[in-house]
């Protein structure tokens, strides 16, 4: 049973689906090809000290937990969000039910930690990546966007998990 417009469904996908491109990309061209993705040194210094480089980024020690790298779990969060959005809009009711509150709360634990990856690229390593800023605006939007489908009244996910 689908229970959400194509509009509410097309945003529910669309961060989950940049995000995790952007995410693959950074994989596949700085994982396995070793070179910097697309566009991604520009070399300009701001007034600020702080210039666009992903090189600098994906290298710098804060780009790995526990030799992982943030890329890969970005890739991961990304492909869990898509699969809780799978049971929202199709599961029966009872773990659609639930799995809306877990996919808040994925959100919500992401958007918790964008502030601390935006600090480390601005104030320690004093760079900006490209791809990085696009999978913290997608986390961000994703919030908001769930945020609004979790609380609005006019929200056909919760008029049809609330019937």
């Amino acid at each position: 049973m689908i229970r959400t417009s194509k509009r509410e469904f097309f945003l529910l996908i669309l961060m989950s689906i940049i995000g995790l491109a952007s995410s693959l990309v950074v994989i596949y061209e700085w994982s396995i090809l070793h070179t910097p993705p697309p566009f991604c040194i520009v070399g300009n210094t701001t007034s600020t000290g702080i210039t666009l480089d992903c090189a600098r980024v994906l290298s710098s020690q804060y780009s790995n937990v526990f030799g992982v790298s943030l890329e890969a779990l970005a890739a991961v969060w990304f492909i869990i969000n898509l699969l809780l959005i799978l049971l929202v809009v199709s599961a029966r009711r009872e773990v659609a039910r639930r799995s809306i509150d877990v996919l808040f709360a994925w959100r919500f634990l992401g958007l918790l930690i964008v502030p601390y990856l935006i600090y480390l690229e601005l104030f320690v390593v004093r760079a900006i990546c490209l791809y990085c800023t696009i999978m913290h605006g997608a986390i961000i939007i994703d919030f908001v966007i769930i945020t609004y489908l979790v609380f609005s009244k006019k929200s056909a996910i919760r008029r049809a998990l609330d019937s």
